[in-house]
């Protein structure tokens, strides 16, 4: 399968509002960017679909889906509900597309799970990456986690063995905590020591194996390049080989970019390509997610 982009321009127009990290544009200055360029033919591109209710319940709880349609119909949620659901609150605004942005985000994921279930390629998905989610409730700016709804449409395409690489500055611990007890799905999170959400949930440490599938890798501030680069060479790449992954998904936050206003870390875009590099080849699909990332420039 040619290697597919999938996009939609509800991004363009929407926002989390005021001083929050995601007031700025991104996935639509990356699709701009990548047409300016020359990389993004319309024959690879793929309109996102918006990912149904009935989609979404495969991992997120009903009441959970309902309450974020309601949020986004009247704009406000009573407080008992805010608190249960914790939108509203905690960096999780209301803003007009609060439902339907991420569950175009997820319909996208699911999309590409699918499409690499039934054939071998790479698909691109830079408005995904919401490895925050929680099946009950948002958290760290993620409504729903399409990183999970994507590697379930893997699994229910008929792969057995998945293999999840998270280099957000930010512990991927919503991906973590959903396989904990799957051992067709291995997850990977590099990401800066002490850094939210690991001070609140304790997961995240170099001892955090999550009942055997998963490894941890913080990493300390100012975390360059050239370290990023043994990790790849001596953990990352060893362990995806051992595990012989049909599928990787990469979940590739750029909020480890030096200059990241939600991190501390030092690296370059190179960086990040060479990660993406190393990965090509090492399974026969190849699922590339975003993330992170809240320097427009970088």
């Amino acid at each position: 399968m040619q290697p597919r982009f999938i996009g939609s321009e509800i991004y363009r127009r929407s926002t989390y509002g005021g001083r929050h990290p995601l007031a700025i544009p991104r996935v639509s200055t990356c699709i701009d960017l990548c047409r300016a360029l020359g990389w993004l033919p319309d024959a690879v591109y793929i309109d996102s679909p918006r990912a149904t209710p009935e989609q979404l319940a495969r991992f997120h709880d009903g009441d959970y889906i309902a309450a974020v349609q309601r949020a986004e119909a009247a704009q406000s949620l009573p407080a008992e509900e805010q608190v249960r659901f914790n939108l509203g609150r905690n960096s999780n605004p209301i803003y007009p597309e609060i439902f339907c942005r991420p569950a175009t985000a997820c319909g996208g994921a699911i999309l590409a799970g699918r499409m690499l279930a039934s054939a071998d390629g790479i698909v691109y998905s830079p408005a995904g990456g919401t490895h925050h989610g929680r099946p009950d409730r948002a958290s760290g700016f993620c409504y729903f986690n399409d990183p999970v709804l994507a590697i379930l449409a893997l699994l229910d395409g008929g792969l057995a063995r998945v293999f999840y690489l998270d280099v957000d500055a930010h512990h991927g611990d919503g991906v973590q905590d959903a396989f904990h007890d799957d051992d067709r799905v291995f997850t990977l999170s590099i990401h800066e020591n002490e850094r939210w959400p690991m001070g609140e949930n304790e997961t995240g440490g170099v001892d955090d194996r999550a009942g055997g599938s998963a490894r941890n890798l913080p990493v300390p501030p100012g975390f360059n390049d050239s370290e990023l680069d043994f990790l790849m060479e001596q953990a990352v790449l060893p362990l995806i080989e051992a595990f012989r992954p049909e599928a990787v998904v990469l979940q590739g936050g750029a909020d480890g970019l030096a200059e990241d206003p939600l991190s501390k870390l030092e690296l370059s875009n190179g960086a990040l390509w060479r990660v993406v590099a190393r990965l090509r080849g090492l399974a026969p699909r190849l699922l590339v997610l975003g993330g992170g990332g809240y320097n427009p420039w970088s």
